[in-house]
């Protein structure tokens, strides 16, 4: 039996050496491509908000997914457990908009919700119900009416969205 060869990463594991565009689309080998987030980097919280704001504001969130998902995956490990699920939702939010842009109105719509709901137990502000910015100055409160506007227009409508106009402020700084 002649089986295809996998793409593999330094470390063994299968990853896709195919390019990808801004949404995290593969190409066909040897075209040109958005370069790829490595996995693993340590970042300190605000650094992986700065990272990932940085990449929503450019349009690449699929690429800002990817270093939200790192946080999240790193939050035992630096002593930050509680944390886990305000970065999956986080995460989820990007993939979320990925998604949408894509033109995947349901799943994008879905990932949202999933996201928002994950995310809204950080609300700590001083506001009523936990209103106004969370951990790290992450913008619990918008980001969730964000997530929840953004659903329901995908849900109404569902046409492909910019990820550059939809971008949303993860945090006050």
């Amino acid at each position: 039996m002649d089986e295809a060869r996998r793409d593999r990463d330094t470390e063994g594991r299968a990853r896709s050496a195919r390019p990808r565009d801004g949404l995290g689309r593969p190409l066909p080998y040897g075209a040109p491509g958005v370069e790829r987030q490595p996995e693993g980097v340590e970042r300190t919280p605000g650094g992986s908000l700065r990272e990932a704001q940085r990449l929503l504001d450019a349009g690449l969130p699929f690429h800002a997914h990817e270093v939200l998902e790192d946080a999240w995956k790193a939050c035992a490990e630096a002593g930050r457990p509680e944390e886990r699920e305000l970065w999956r939702g986080l995460a989820q939010l990007a993939v979320g908009l990925t998604h949408a842009a894509r033109g995947n109105a349901l799943g994008g719509a879905r990932l949202l919700l999933r996201g928002a709901d994950r995310i809204t137990p950080y609300g700590t502000g001083p506001g009523p119900h936990g209103t106004g910015p969370g951990p790290h100055g992450i913008e619990v409160s918008a980001l969730v009416a964000w997530a929840r506007a953004l659903a329901d227009r995908l849900g109404r409508d569902g046409t492909p969205v910019d990820p550059v106009a939809e971008a949303p402020r993860l945090s006050e700084r």
